[in-house]
């Protein structure tokens, strides 16, 4: 045999004794990352089983907490916050509510009729969402405008 061709079948050999070997490492490399997931994960539910025993400390604490935050609130309840936060919200509920409603009449015009394809129930529901939101905001500006006007007997 020529010196080229005993190296060949030498390296040969020693990457079929070296694909176990790779393998071997491989297979330790899945063992230390799961076992390091599962460590982590078990440590989570630790957590949330020492949390769950401060469940009084945390209610206690929200308690105090929200008694100092309705001492806090009349200076957050200002008008120069209150106002333009109501605008906003009002401007974008409106402008929703006119997207929507231009949207439906170009669909509802004949010259487009030839070309509709139908609404996918995703765009037919993710509609409907932005509608009952656009109303929901709508109703909640209301709702906060009498009650602001029946506590503060102003607007």
């Amino acid at each position: 045999m020529s010196s080229a061709s005993f190296k060949s079948v030498e390296s040969e050999e020693t990457l079929s004794l070296r694909m176990p070997a790779v393998k071997a490492v491989r297979a330790q490399g899945v063992l230390a990352w799961s076992s390091l997931f599962f460590v982590l994960l078990q440590s989570v539910c630790s957590f949330f089983v020492a949390l769950d025993g401060l469940r009084v400390v945390i209610g206690v604490g929200a308690l105090a907490g929200i008694t100092q935050a309705g001492m806090a609130w009349d200076k957050v309840h200002t008008d120069w916050i209150r106002v333009p936060m109501i605008a906003f919200a009002l401007m974008g509920a409106l402008l929703n509510l006119a997207i929507l409603r231009r949207v439906r009449y170009l669909r509802r015009r004949p010259s487009s009729l030839w070309r509709q394809r139908p609404l996918t129930l995703r765009k037919i529901r993710m509609e409907r969402i932005q509608l009952v939101l656009s109303l929901v905001t709508l109703a909640l500006i209301a709702i906060e405008e009498l009650t602001h006007f029946h506590t503060f007997h102003r607007m």
